[in-house]
């Protein structure tokens, strides 16, 4: 049986499974043994266990923590907000690892309908949120900030057929799915959080996205960014912000960039790109990387804790996924997760993506407002 029969059988017989992208296709990875809802009681325990067994492609724990657990974890609570009584993070061991290539070529007779998303808030309501922020800028307690605006739709979807489409039309380095028996998740996110081997770590912070046109290609969209002061002010602070939270974690000194403003082309749009590393202290340990790395800053804004608190305060409705970080701890040490943007929650039968831009100081409401709609998209494209 060739892989791509073997990716169809496991979909259609029921069992839970996860495919996270590769350097050179997929991984998908299932048969699990171990399936762990974390909480804020049991979070640190996961994260402080030992292990024996280190050798094995699938000695490993992959899956998420959400947003809510990842603040609890940093000691920032989040007030009473609405609730779909998601878990706050799902960890899975396997015990199959199957390569695939790129292509996917999985095919779905199942037909979408075009029903409309619905919109958390409309322009309106951006803008008074928005405009209050600003405030909260001018006054100092934050220099950046993003706001999330929420679309959703009731839909049955089938999640292989969606990110075999999604994959073909927008593939993304950190792009992942998991299918289980009550919820699914399909990614394009383009952002990696961590990546540690051995000693050293990397973190790769996107901050700066513009449109694509038919005038905008890689060339003049780098030089939009540079000559844009907005674009460039929200991604100096973002790289500032993540060579602070690597530096608490690496030896002194040894936290550079690799790679300084590049542009990433996407589907949509395009993103400017910075590349950071640094060497890890020998005395940290796995909850050490992950209280101060996540969640991360430049899908929140900075400085980071007061702006999570901003942010907790005016949000109604939990984020669940979104800005979460999804990935693998390996049995070794090794670990690589990525941010949860650019994502579709499906659990219930209603599916959820989410979306938030940054405002600075001279953002402009409608720009913003405008941006979320883009990023969401790619997304949004595939119930069409």
């Amino acid at each position: 049986m060739n892989k791509q029969n073997q990716l169809a059988e496991i979909h259609n017989s029921g069992k839970a499974y996860i495919i996270y992208k590769s350097k050179k296709g997929f991984d998908l990875y299932t048969n699990f043994s171990k399936k762990i809802i974390l909480n804020n009681k049991n979070v640190s325990s996961f994260l402080n266990q030992r292990y024996k067994n280190k050798s094995k492609n699938t000695d490993l724990y992959i899956g998420f923590f959400g947003y809510e657990l990842l603040n609890n974890l940093i000691n920032i609570k989040i007030p009473k907000q609405k609730k779909i009584n998601f878990p706050k993070g799902i960890f899975y061991k396997p015990e199959k690892k199957i390569k695939l290539s790129n292509k996917l070529n999985y095919k779905s007779e199942n037909s979408l309908k075009n029903n409309n998303f619905k919109i958390n808030m409309n322009r309106d309501s951006y803008k008074r949120i928005f405009n209050k922020f600003k405030r909260k800028i001018k006054s100092g307690e934050t220099y950046q900030i993003k706001i999330c605006t929420k679309y959703k739709k009731r839909f049955k979807i089938n999640p292989l057929d969606f990110f075999n489409r999604l994959s073909k039309s927008n593939l993304a380095p950190e792009a992942f799915m998991i299918k289980d028996n009550d919820y699914s998740i399909i990614s394009c996110s383009p952002e990696n959080l961590i990546t540690k081997k051995g000693s050293l770590i990397t973190t790769k912070p996107i901050a700066g996205t513009v449109k694509k046109n038919k005038s905008m290609d890689k060339t003049s969209a780098l030089n939009y960014f540079r000559k844009n002061i907005k674009e460039t002010k929200e991604h100096n602070m973002i790289v500032d912000m993540e060579r602070n939270d690597l530096s608490r974690i690496c030896e002194v000194g040894s936290v550079k960039l690799s790679r300084t403003k590049v542009v990433e082309e996407y589907k949509d749009l395009f993103h400017y790109v910075s590349l950071i590393k640094g060497k890890l202290k020998k005395s940290v340990k796995n909850i050490d990387i992950i209280k101060s790395m996540m969640p991360g800053g430049s899908v929140i804004g900075c400085p980071k804790i007061n702006t999570l608190n901003l942010l907790n305060k005016q949000e109604k409705e939990n984020r669940n996924i979104y800005t979460g970080s999804f990935g693998y701890i390996k049995f070794n040490g090794d670990m690589r997760f990525n941010i949860i943007i650019r994502s579709i929650l499906n659990f219930k039968n209603v599916s959820e993506i989410s979306v938030a831009s940054g405002v600075v100081i001279d953002s402009n409401a409608q720009h913003e407002f405008n941006e979320n709609y883009i990023k969401a998209k790619a997304l949004i494209d595939l119930f069409k």
